[in-house]
């Protein structure tokens, strides 16, 4: 049960992840006749391209042995399925690859294991579960649904934003706050001109646990997600259902809610931890890989059909007016790695 009165990330946590309700746990939310659909699913190049970076990045690191692949919230498991089926040809790489999922929703652990149930994965509910080696973190669409708290400044005083009950419906409502309580909150001080934070809470956790691990026993994270590059925030809630936009406080449980990345944020707060972060387009990178001269490569012995829709799909992953610019690609690691494939 959702309180009379709560935060905005409590509502959404709430929402989304409840045991016995939450979204994304009962509900597979992804693909055609789902809610939404994510790259891996609209082509398999997408994920060839992020297997082929893996063997690179690897080959950076020296080739180690042991490596973890751990990715964040894996979806339908399908990017892992497809690395999988991708790195057969690179045999010493595959041997050394320790796979992991990072995931919290039983419906989605279903539907990992059964597409992936010729491969060897292991599935952890704690980052601190995997093993002391080199670690590669894949986050394709997994920060964005986060819960976020949102912290407005009007006529000089700031409020947070609340979800109240009334009856059985929802509407939000502003709780003052004080400037210090929200600094304390985001670790960092605000300026006097901005007058709007969105924040996710379990996001600065991760990106804490996550730099540790890579400090610790070297490694990366690629952070695909759609974002802004933007230095100010602003309020980038949404809530999807059935491929289109929906009233966050309308169908509880029954939809995706999600937000934009700020990029800069980011940034900044992995800067204060490890020492290279790199940020580039969707289509930037997918174009810097190769994604083009590989849909060449599978085009010359399609159908028209088949070639058409090959091309249709890419499309889509690059586009600017599709997820092209919208999406972007991140990457952070440590300055002695010195690897830039896919960010040129």
């Amino acid at each position: 049960m959702i309180k009379n009165k709560v935060p905005l990330d409590e509502f959404i946590q709430h929402s989304l992840y409840d045991k016995n309700k939450g979204y994304y746990m009962k509900n597979n939310p992804i693909g055609i006749n789902a809610d939404f659909i994510t790259a891996p699913e609209i082509s398999v190049l997408f994920s060839e391209m992020i297997a082929i970076w893996l063997v690179g990045f690897w080959e950076k690191l020296g080739k180690p042995d042991n490596i973890n692949i751990i990715e964040l919230g894996a979806g339908t498991g399908e990017l892992i399925f497809q690395i999988n089926n991708t790195i057969k040809n690179f045999v010493k790489f595959k041997k050394s690859c320790n796979f992991y999922i990072l995931e919290k929703s039983p419906k989605l652990i279903e539907k990992q294991k059964e597409k992936n149930r010729s491969y060897k994965i292991k599935w952890i509910d704690d980052l601190k579960k995997v093993k002391n080696f080199p670690s590669i973190i894949i986050a394709n669409e997994f920060f964005d649904a986060l819960p976020v708290k949102q912290f407005k400044k009007i006529n000089k005083i700031w409020f947070e934003q609340y979800v109240k009950k009334n009856n059985k419906t929802y509407q939000f409502t502003d709780e003052k706050i004080r400037i210090f309580q929200i600094e304390k909150i985001i670790g960092q001080k605000i300026s006097k001109n901005e007058r709007f934070i969105e924040v996710s809470l379990e996001s600065l956790e991760k990106i804490n646990e996550i730099s540790q691990i890579i400090k610790k026993n070297n490694g990366g994270i690629l952070i695909i997600d759609y974002g802004t590059l933007d230095s100010s925030m602003s309020n980038t809630i949404q809530s999807v259902k059935r491929h289109k936009k929906t009233d966050i406080l309308k169908n509880i449980y029954k939809s995706d809610i999600t937000h934009l990345l700020n990029f800069q944020f980011y940034k900044r707060k992995f800067k204060k931890k490890l020492d290279e972060v790199k940020i580039t387009t969707q289509r930037e990178f997918l174009i810097n890989m190769g994604i083009l001269e590989r849909a060449e490569i599978l085009g010359k012995n399609l159908s028209f059909s088949k070639k058409t829709d090959l091309y249709y799909r890419i499309q889509r992953l690059i586009d600017n007016q599709e997820m092209g610019k919208l999406f972007k690609v991140m990457f952070v690691t440590r300055k002695k790695n010195k690897f830039s494939m896919g960010f040129k």
